[in-house]
């Protein structure tokens, strides 16, 4: 059976850095499972936007700091308009503001531009399981940066009523687990966990797992 290709963009201000990258995607290509196709590069946020709507990539590898605009402002327009796929922000930023800014604007996950090497195959293979990639370094800073903001959220909070199963499923949801594994660690079948999920984010007021995520943990519904 033939599989699609996974269609993906670039956008980086820096040209040698997006040559890097497709070297790197067609290794992937050779060495595994998946092909990827890039079907377009950009080096600002308006041609990214231009590109995002006449090539719909299922993936944008984005780097957050452009000559030309910013990459925040782009998640949020992609966020707020009618784009339905995935963002992977590459940055050389580790600052946990910066983690903060990307995955509360709607990025599906965080690599750092210096372990590209080593995590970008996986971090794809993540995000494409709509689940999050945060590496460990990166995840640490994350939720501590979280925390602080939950702990000026208990109003907001205590305003958020969800059942003691929906307090189950979220708890792992923020771990990464996927709908089979939450399934499998509470004893419920798929169908159940996303009816729950469901629930959750008409709670929450998201549409999407990684806004999930962001809200519980701004809220401090639950504890990384």
């Amino acid at each position: 059976m033939v599989t699609a290709a996974l269609s993906i963009l670039l956008v980086d201000d820096e040209q040698r850095f997006r040559q890097g990258l497709r070297t790197l995607l067609n290794f992937y290509s050779s060495a595994g499972p998946t092909t990827f196709e890039i079907v377009g590069e950009a080096a600002s946020v308006e041609q990214a936007m231009v590109l995002v709507g006449e090539q719909r990539p299922a993936l944008v590898l984005l780097d957050l700091e452009l000559a030309r605009g910013d990459g925040v402002a782009l998640l949020e327009q992609l966020r707020e308009g009618s784009y339905h796929g995935k963002v992977l922000v590459l940055s050389a930023h580790q600052e946990d503001d910066w983690v903060f800014r990307a995955m509360q604007a709607g990025a599906c996950g965080y690599v750092f531009k210096t372990h590209l090497a080593s995590q970008l195959g996986e971090a794809i293979a993540t995000v494409m399981r709509d689940e999050i990639y945060l590496p460990p370094e990166v995840a640490t800073q994350f939720f501590r940066l979280f925390h602080y903001y939950s702990g000026r959220s208990l109003q907001a909070r205590s305003q958020i009523h969800l059942t003691e199963r929906e307090q189950e499923v979220l708890y792992w949801l923020v771990r990464g687990a996927s709908n089979e594994e939450i399934a499998k660690n509470l004893y419920i079948t798929i169908a159940t966990v996303k009816a729950h999920l469901t629930a959750i984010f008409e709670k929450l007021q998201v549409t999407s797992r990684t806004q999930a995520i962001v809200a519980a943990l701004k809220l401090g519904l639950v504890q990384a």
